[in-house]
């Protein structure tokens, strides 16, 4: 049997001091720009190592997705922008999963609220209320295909976020 470990990041902290600015385009805000790159390094302590990085084309999700890479050593041409996850809701986002390549045992996808904590829940009998902004769900699975994310329970279950001690 197989292990595929599934990585679920909300963007940081965007900002909202241009309310004329689509919201695809906000930017991180500077509690973000700072929180991504803790997030990042907390990631690397505990040795993550990613085979793919896909993310929402949001700018506050790239922005993210950008800064976590880099402290975990994933090269930043070599993220996944895909479309699909920009204001998706859990099923979009598992839609997503689940048409990854079955080759990768190892993947981070970055998105939004509320489709992330739906899907962290419909995922896990872990209840978790909000998935923060910069919160990082790492869900351990014994299979072989992502085809089967949501169909099994995960052997392993990991949440932490930047205000958790």
């Amino acid at each position: 049997m197989g292990r595929k470990t599934l990585t679920l990041v909300r963007h940081a902290k965007s900002s909202w001091d241009h309310p004329g600015l689509p919201d695809r385009l906000r930017p991180l805000n500077r509690r973000g720009e700072r929180d991504a790159p803790r997030m990042g390094e907390r990631l690397a302590a505990r040795g993550v190592e990613v085979e793919r990085i896909v993310t929402s084309p949001a700018a506050r999700a790239t922005a993210t997705a950008e800064l976590v890479a880099e402290e975990i050593g994933f090269p930043w041409d070599a993220i996944v922008v895909d479309e699909r996850l920009y204001q998706a809701d859990a099923f979009d986002i598992l839609a997503v999963i689940r048409e990854l390549d079955d080759y990768l045992d190892h993947v981070m996808l970055f998105g939004h609220n509320p489709g992330l904590t739906d899907l962290v829940n419909s995922l896990s009998t872990h209840v978790v209320d909000n998935v923060p902004t910069c919160g990082v769900v790492e869900l351990e699975y014994e299979i072989d295909g992502w085809a089967l994310v949501g169909k099994v329970e995960p052997r392993s279950f990991f949440f932490d976020y930047p205000k958790k001690k």
